[in-house]
């Protein structure tokens, strides 16, 4: 029966579910665009063409889309939503309140509106190409972030921001953003913290023609990153050179006995001068120093005989100078004794008294009678 009257009235009935839009073409022109129900549609020579478009998928993707929106542009402005960007420009699509899509310069997008509820942020990016944090946020979640390029700067850095080549700005700690627009973005992050910097096994000829190896360090940090950077191309490697040269240029002016007695003062005068070649860059040098002085292998033989010798001498010389006073304390001894003989015949009883004790018999060759007056005379 439902056939019979389809015939009978030249039209067809067409089931449009909730979740779907019905576009209708009748000997290939658009009759129109169909919502959720049943439809009769004209249906001339069995001519009558259906494209039928799920709502779970909220873009418009047709064939038809330019026939539409030039047949029936009102039928299109019904049913669809048209986001578009100009040159300089970035639009954010929502969807019932979360990002649905990020349109870059020069892009369309086209969506149902029954699928929505829609809204759109436009964004001027001629100027200022720069993401909003919380935008930022919202667009990583919601998985867009190709988007956008991210940079991150740690505490107690700075970034330098370049747009194609030029610096045009700094970064402080945190994630920044930047729209995808063409422009290159790049982000060179800077340390600010104290930093150490070696300069190892550095060979140098001093004035006496002697080659040795110093180690150098010293103790630095960035003040100003900007000139840092674009003053030098590796301000790291700057202050590197600037060492070797200075110490290089110092320590050839002076002999080997020279630098290894006025390490203190070689270091304050070579100092001065790279802190004020840093300080022209942006950098602060603080704690050179002349960690040591290297010598070549027969040298240090040499140095050491050198040394032995200069202590040997002074051992020596310690030697003397005791066995001196040693002689001269028994020469006034002698004399003490020659002046007063009975401190003589005191020594000579208490050597004698020493040995008696060491000896269990004693022969006297003087005579004990001479002994004796003695002893009566020391009595007296």
């Amino acid at each position: 029966m439902t056939k019979l009257l389809e015939m009978i009235l030249g039209r067809k009935r067409v089931l449009v579910k909730e979740n779907e839009r019905v576009i209708a073409l009748n000997e290939g022109r658009i009759q129109g665009i169909y919502g959720a129900g049943m439809h009769w549609l004209r249906n001339t020579r069995n001519s009558l063409e259906i494209a039928r478009h799920d709502l779970t998928n909220p873009v418009f993707v047709s064939v038809y889309e330019k026939a539409l929106f030039d047949r029936l542009p009102d039928v299109a402005e019904h049913n669809l939503t048209v986001f578009r960007t100009a040159a300089a420009e970035v639009a954010v699509i929502e969807r019932d309140g979360a990002i649905f899509s990020v349109l870059m310069p020069n892009q369309k997008l086209i969506v149902w509106k029954d699928a929505g509820p829609w809204t759109e942020t436009r964004i001027d990016v001629s100027e200022n190409p720069t993401v909003e944090p919380s935008l930022m946020r919202r667009i990583v979640q919601a998985r867009k972030a190709e988007a956008i390029g991210m940079h991150l700067v740690n505490e107690g850095q700075v970034g330098l921001l370049f747009v194609d080549g030029a610096q045009t700005g700094t970064l402080a700690a945190g994630v920044h953003a930047f729209w995808n627009v063409g422009k290159a973005f790049q982000v060179k992050v800077i340390d600010l913290k104290w930093q150490s910097l070696d300069v190892s096994g550095q060979e140098l000829l001093t004035r006496d023609r002697v080659t040795i190896r110093v180690n150098i360090s010293a103790e630095y940090r960035v003040t100003d990153p900007v000139k840092a950077v674009t003053v030098v191309k590796d301000f790291s490697d700057a202050l590197y050179r600037a060492l070797q040269f200075v110490f290089r240029r110092t320590l050839g002016s002076l002999t080997l006995d020279q630098i290894l007695e006025r390490k203190v003062a070689i270091n304050a005068e070579a100092a001065d001068k790279v802190r004020d070649d840093m300080a022209a860059i942006g950098i602060e040098v603080s704690g050179i120093e002349l960690k040591d002085v290297i010598l070549p292998g027969e040298m240090r033989e040499i140095l050491n005989q050198v040394v032995a010798a200069e202590k040997q001498a002074e051992a020596n010389v310690i030697r003397r100078r005791e066995e001196t006073n040693a002689t001269r304390s028994l020469l006034n001894t002698a004399k003490v004794m020659a002046e007063n003989p009975v401190m003589l015949r005191l020594k000579e009883l208490e050597a004698l008294e020493t040995i008696a004790g060491k000896v269990g018999h004693l022969t006297i060759h003087n005579g004990t009678g001479g002994l004796m007056h003695d002893i009566i005379n020391l009595r007296d």
